[in-house]
C-alpha cells in the first residue's frame, strides 16, 4: 500500500472511499472506547488492556498521519518537520502522553495529566461534518456572539456586585452563610443569570430578591438571544451547503 493511498484512508472520510468510512467509525468507536475508564472511581483489570490497546491505535494514527503529512500540508519535505505543530498533531500527542503512566514509578509525573485522557473526545471532531459545520458558523457569527458574551459578563458583575454590598453575610431566616466572598455572588448571578438556579445561595433582602427576579427574566433574553442568531445561521449554512451539491450535480449530469 501506496503512502498516497494511506493518506486517502486516514483522511475525514467524504463518501467516495468505503475504507476511509470504516477506519472513520474504528477510530471514532476507539475514542469513545478511551475514556470510558475515567467513567469509574475504581480501577479494573480490563481498563489496562483498555489502555494498551486505545493508546497503541493512537500512535499508530499519529504516526501514519506524520509520514503523510506531505499529502496534508503540501509544503513537500518541510511537512514532515512542520506537522507536528499544527493543532491537530498537537491535540493527538497530548491524548498519548498520558498513557506512559503504564511504563512504570519513572512516569508519575504523567499521573496528573491523566484528566488529558478527555482531550482524546477532541479527536472525536475530526470526523464529523456537522461538527465543523457547527465551528463555521460560531466563526461567522463570533462579533455578535461575543458581544453577547459580554453583555451578558458585565452583567453578572454588576449584579453580583450589587449582592456582594447589600445582602448580609448571614441569612437571618436561616442561620446559614451567604455571600461571604465576592465569588459566592458571581456564582449565584451566573447560575440566576442561566435561570438555573440551584437554590444553594439565596437573597434575604426585598432589594436581593428583586435583583433576583429581574435577573432570572434577563437570562431568558440572554440564553435566547445566541440560541436564535446560530439557528438561523446553521439553516443558512445547510440551505448553502444544499444548494452546492445541487449545483455540482447539476454541472455533472451535463458533463
Amino acid at each position: 500500500m501506496t503512502r498516497k493511498q494511506i493518506y486517502e484512508i486516514i483522511e475525514k472520510d467524504d463518501g467516495s472511499n468505503v475504507w476511509s468510512h470504516l477506519y472513520d467509525v474504528f477510530m471514532f468507536a476507539t475514542i469513545i472506547l478511551s475514556v470510558v475508564p475515567l467513567m469509574f472511581w475504581d480501577y479494573r483489570p480490563i481498563f489496562t488492556y483498555i489502555e494498551i490497546f486505545t493508546t497503541t491505535i493512537f500512535i499508530i494514527d499519529y504516526i501514519l498521519r506524520w509520514v503523510t503529512a506531505d499529502f496534508k500540508l503540501g509544503k513537500g519535505q518541510h511537512s514532515f518537520v512542520s506537522y507536528p505543530y499544527s493543532s491537530w498533531a498537537i491535540i493527538d500527542l497530548l491524548t498519548i502522553l498520558p498513557s506512559f503512566q503504564l511504563l512504570g514509578s519513572n512516569f508519575k509525573i504523567l499521573r496528573t495529566l491523566r484528566l488529558l485522557k478527555i482531550l482524546r473526545l477532541l479527536k472525536a471532531l475530526r470526523y464529523s461534518d456537522q461538527i465543523f459545520l457547527f465551528v463555521k458558523v460560531l466563526k461567522k457569527e463570533q462579533k455578535v456572539l461575543t458581544a453577547v458574551l459580554l453583555f451578558a459578563a458585565a452583567y453578572i458583575f454588576v449584579t453580583a456586585l450589587v449582592m456582594f454590598n447589600f445582602e448580609p453575610r448571614i441569612n437571618p431566616n436561616t442561620g446559614q452563610e451567604t455571600f461571604s466572598t465576592f465569588f459566592d455572588a458571581v456564582y449565584w448571578s451566573t447560575v440566576t443569570l442561566t435561570t438555573v438556579g440551584y437554590g444553594d445561595l439565596c437573597p434575604a433582602t426585598d432589594l436581593g430578591r428583586l435583583i433576583s427576579m429581574f435577573s432570572s427574566l434577563f437570562g431568558v433574553a440572554v440564553i435566547a438571544l445566541p440560541s436564535g442568531i446560530i439557528t438561523a445561521s446553521y439553516l443558512d449554512e445547510l440551505r448553502s451547503l444544499k444548494e452546492g451539491k445541487k449545483s455540482e450535480e447539476k454541472e455533472n449530469k451535463e458533463l
